[in-house]
């Protein structure tokens, strides 16, 4: 099958350069004209845990001519309708997506491809991207570390879904979900807690995880996300083996405690990550609140369960990208309001 990777964003070009290395043939495909001649003259470099330098073949999207079996998707979420119909175009008839985006983007893909179509994998990895063609990669480089979860909401597998699982196990750990709207929950809950308070913070997973007032805030986050789940009816899944509801849910001190002490030992494995909405903020750019916290408050609305936390993040990302506020750890004094 012909695939193609679409976007040469950090995880894009960490994805196409361990591809590339182990051999296999694809098209790197971005809008960015930039970002293709750089990569064309220098190849794709990635460093932090994993140091390579590889040449590949990327093409300007506006240039790109070819019809494939399988588009994975590494663009950000942000006029996400309009990137969808412009990648329609370049499958062939029976062709599908598959998103590697945050939230629950596979929404949106089915509702233009149909839901047969849109696949989805949650990613359990980090990367920063420092420069065109640039990537550092600051999750553990292990298969454990580097992991996805593979599916799709109508639960329909066919061929494709079996090349896109051989393709992801090149760079990490596969597990293919029943469960895919659970698997997909988890990541939105890590990335609500952690992605929300790095950029909140301006600071690392494992800077906002060691601080003690950023971390009580991060555990807030982590309840509204595991109560919305259990009035949404969704069974939250294991992420990279470890059963966070289990670990971090509470009901008493005691449990409280426990899981207030396990955050940091839990983020261990990410401690470098910087959000990418921290990166986006710190660039100038609109950035993916709409499609992380803001998912979660408005799923906390649906089912009536209050997300005040959810919301404060929004609240202060918003002013950020209004350039109101500066990421900064004096922002958890904004939480002091909520009871």
């Amino acid at each position: 099958m012909k695939y193609a990777i679409y976007g040469a964003g950090s995880l894009g070009l960490v994805a196409s350069a361990i591809l590339k290395k182990n051999n296999e043939e694809f098209d790197l495909v971005d809008r960015n004209i930039k970002s293709v001649n750089a990569i064309k003259e220098n190849g794709i470099k990635i460093v932090g845990t994993l140091n390579l330098v590889q040449k590949v073949n990327v093409i300007l999207d506006t240039n790109c001519n070819e019809k494939y079996d399988i588009i994975f998707m590494f663009t950000k979420q942000i006029d996400n309708l309009n990137t969808i119909n412009k990648l329609k175009g370049l499958l062939k008839e029976d062709g599908v997506i598959c998103t590697m985006q945050n939230g629950l983007p596979e929404l949106d893909l089915a509702s233009v491809i149909g839901e047969k179509r849109a696949y989805g994998a949650a990613v359990g990895f980090g990367a920063t991207r420092l420069d065109y063609g640039v990537s550092e990669l600051t999750s553990e480089n292990t298969k454990e570390s580097m992991t996805f979860s593979v599916g799709n909401l109508s639960g329909y597998h066919d061929e494709h879904f079996e090349e896109i699982k051989r393709i992801l196990s090149i760079i990490g750990n596969v597990t293919a979900e029943e469960n895919f709207i659970g698997a997909r929950y988890v990541k939105l809950l890590i990335n609500s807690a952690f992605s929300g308070m790095s950029t909140v913070c301006g600071a690392t997973f494992g800077e906002v995880s060691k601080n003690k007032k950023s971390r009580r805030i991060i555990q807030s986050i982590i309840k509204e996300c595991i109560e919305v789940a259990k009035a949404s009816k969704i069974k939250i899944e294991p992420i990279q083996g470890k059963d966070v509801v289990k670990l971090l849910d509470y009901n008493g001190k005691l449990k409280k405690w426990l899981s207030f002490m396990i955050i940091p030992l839990a983020i261990k494995k990410h401690a470098l990550l910087k959000a990418s909405m921290l990166q986006d903020i710190q660039k100038g750019l609109p950035c993916e609140i709409d499609s992380i916290n803001k998912v979660v408050s408005d799923m906390g609305k649906k089912c009536n369960v209050a997300t005040p936390y959810n919301d404060k993040v929004v609240e202060i990302v918003k002013k950020m990208e209004a350039k109101q506020l500066k990421p900064d750890f004096n922002n958890v004094l904004l939480f002091s309001d909520i009871k």
